[in-house]
Formats: structure tokens, C-alpha cells, sequence
């Protein structure tokens, strides 16, 4: 005897209360009281899950990175060699 799963009405009404597209005004977002608050200059990166595979910690993507800054030129010098 088989019988098809059923779904909830409280799943049921879920589906046809939602609206294809929400706008939401993110102007008066606040802060999330329960994340932990992040050191000042701090920024947040979300890495496409490619890239994630590699780099699976955060220590790992500031090893790399500031071994990639140790191969650059200081901030503030030009690249360009055009006269001035």
C-alpha cells in the first residue's frame, strides 16, 4: 500500500503565502546582536565556493593574501610610465 507524501497545510499555506519577490529596505537593517562584533577595518568577503575548496579557513586566505602583498609594490607609487 502506497500512499504519496502528504504535505502540511501549515506548508501548504507557507507556499501560498509567499510573494515571488521581496524589497527590503536595508537602510534600517541593525546589527545582529548575536554575531560577534568584527575588529574595526575589518571586511567581510564571501568566496565563491570554487575558491572556498582551497582556501577552507580564514588563516588560510590571509596567508596567501599577504603573500601575494609581499610581491607588490608599496601602496601610493604609480605603475604607469608616463612623464609627468
Amino acid at each position: 500500500m502506497n500512499q504519496e507524501p502528504h504535505q502540511s497545510e501549515a506548508e501548504d499555506f507557507a507556499r501560498e503565502d509567499m510573494q515571488p519577490d521581496y524589497q527590503f529596505d536595508y537602510t534600517k537593517a541593525k546589527p545582529n546582536r548575536f554575531a560577534p562584533k568584527q575588529p574595526d577595518g575589518s571586511l567581510v568577503v564571501i568566496l565563491e565556493p570554487d575558491i572556498a575548496q582551497v582556501f577552507s579557513t580564514p588563516d588560510a586566505v590571509k596567508r596567501v593574501l599577504r603573500a601575494l602583498i609581499a610581491t607588490m609594490p608599496p601602496v601610493g607609487t604609480h605603475s604607469r610610465n608616463t612623464p609627468e
